[in-house]
């Protein structure tokens, strides 16, 4: 297992134990696994993301922290709580961390995250970009509006 997946799941396993909010010290997460602060960013930034279901806040200076707190939408409004975060474009990788966390949260069955997942792809969207992530983000957000 890469150093990566192991602080990810290292920072999942510290907010279980915190009701899905923690604050960490970048540096002192650095020195724990032995290896730099921006190791530490890069994890926060692609494993942590909005995308994911996460919000990260972050104040720099002598005493400054980072903020991930995982976001728990009112079961009646989950889905349309996920249509309304997407933007006008979406891309590939966004768009499959959109899906699997609405299936990890059962919002969706696994079989319609696959089926979400292979329409989003670049084989099924054969246009250039932008216009293929735009046209991605409206078929996502239809696809979760009728599943709502």
């Amino acid at each position: 297992m890469g150093l990566s997946n192991i602080i990810e799941e290292f920072i999942k396993e510290m907010m279980s134990e915190e009701d899905g909010a923690i604050e960490l010290k970048r540096n002192e997460l650095a020195n724990h696994f032995g290896c730099v602060p921006s190791q530490i960013n890069y994890v926060i930034s692609t494993r942590f993301s909005p995308e994911r279901g996460y919000i990260v806040e972050s104040r720099r200076g002598g005493g400054g922290y980072i903020k991930i707190t995982r976001v728990t939408p009112t079961p009646g409004n989950r889905l349309m709580h996920v249509v309304n975060s997407i933007g006008k474009y979406v891309s590939f990788t966004d768009a499959v961390a959109i899906i699997r966390n609405c299936a990890d949260y059962d919002l969706i069955s696994q079989k319609e995250a696959k089926l979400i997942i292979a329409a989003m792809s670049e084989k099924s969207i054969p246009l250039k970009q932008p216009e293929q992530d735009l046209f991605r983000a409206n078929i996502l957000k239809n696809m979760l509006i009728t599943l709502a």
